[in-house]
């Protein structure tokens, strides 16, 4: 009679952890809706068979029709390609402000997070200084003489680094002793290379997510300086500039104002949606609080 060998039961192999996603499924959405918004504002213009300076005298602000999707303003201007113009300059606004600003912003609290002491000193005083100015205000009154955009981007940029810095300061002054840091420190590596090519690389995440909500920031600020009058001027438009023109008329003639705001909450959403889920994969805190 053989003797029947005892079973060792093994435990069973945990499976491996899937991989995280870049994005949820909210970011997804946005990232989509951001996508085709980028390529409205590009190819729109291009395939719409009217120009903004084309005017058609048999349709004054008539409502949306085959001839006009979006319907005319009152002078008989084609709002569909007025609207795509203004959302590929309000998304280029953006675009262009959220990736200086970011990059000062980065310069900046890396610079003063590294060798802190009188560089800290001196550019944090810059920092504060520009928090406490009516950003608004001066931005309005700066713009308010210039007929070319490219100034109010640059005026946009001036005020909208100064909080990204902050953080950037923060993270540069743990980062500062990490071996890595000390090893070039070490090795004779210049105080500017180490912060470029070993401090400011490694905080790419938060840079990434930071310059998104910029983006969002800076078309906001751009809507409202338009719409006031201060920012985009003609013959350029924006969509802030398109929302002012078509107020008077939202009443009677709502065509003239809703394609354009619809657009703008569009954009912000989208942007907001990428930026939020951008933050909450890079930064464990605010990932660990929701």
């Amino acid at each position: 009679m053989s003797a029947t060998l005892p079973t060792v039961s093994t435990p069973a192999e945990a499976p491996p952890e899937p991989r995280p996603r870049m994005f949820s499924a909210t970011g997804i959405a946005g990232l989509a809706l951001l996508s085709f918004l980028g390529a409205l504002a590009v190819l729109g213009p291009i395939l719409v068979p009217w120009t903004a300076a084309d005017r058609d005298f048999e349709a004054f602000l008539q409502p949306p029709s085959a001839n006009h999707p979006f319907g005319t303003t009152a002078s008989g201007g084609d709002i569909l390609v007025l609207t795509l113009l203004g959302l590929r300059r309000s998304l280029l606004i953006g675009l262009v402000v959220a990736v200086a600003a970011t990059t000062i912003a980065a310069l900046v609290g890396a610079f003063a997070g590294y060798f802190l002491g009188w560089v800290d000193r001196t550019l944090m005083w810059v920092t504060d200084l520009l928090l406490v100015i009516p950003a608004f205000l001066v931005v309005a009154v700066v713009s308010s003489g210039q007929d070319d955009w490219i100034a109010l981007v640059v005026l946009l940029t001036a005020f909208m680094w100064m909080v990204t810095a902050k953080a950037v300061r923060g993270s540069t002054i743990v980062m500062r002793d990490r071996e890595y840091v000390k090893a070039a420190r070490f090795m004779g590596v210049p105080s500017h290379r180490i912060v470029l090519r070993h401090v400011v690389p490694n905080l790419a995440s938060l840079l990434v997510a930071d310059a998104t909500v910029n983006v969002g920031a800076a078309i906001l600020a751009e809507t409202s300086l338009s719409y006031f009058g201060f920012g985009v001027v003609p013959p350029e438009v924006s969509l802030g500039s398109l929302i002012a023109d078509g107020a008077p008329t939202a009443l009677y003639a709502p065509w003239t104002f809703w394609w354009a705001t619809g657009l703008l909450i569009a954009l912000i959403v989208a942007v907001n949606l990428v930026g939020d889920d951008l933050r909450d994969r890079f930064d464990p805190a605010l990932r660990a609080s929701r």
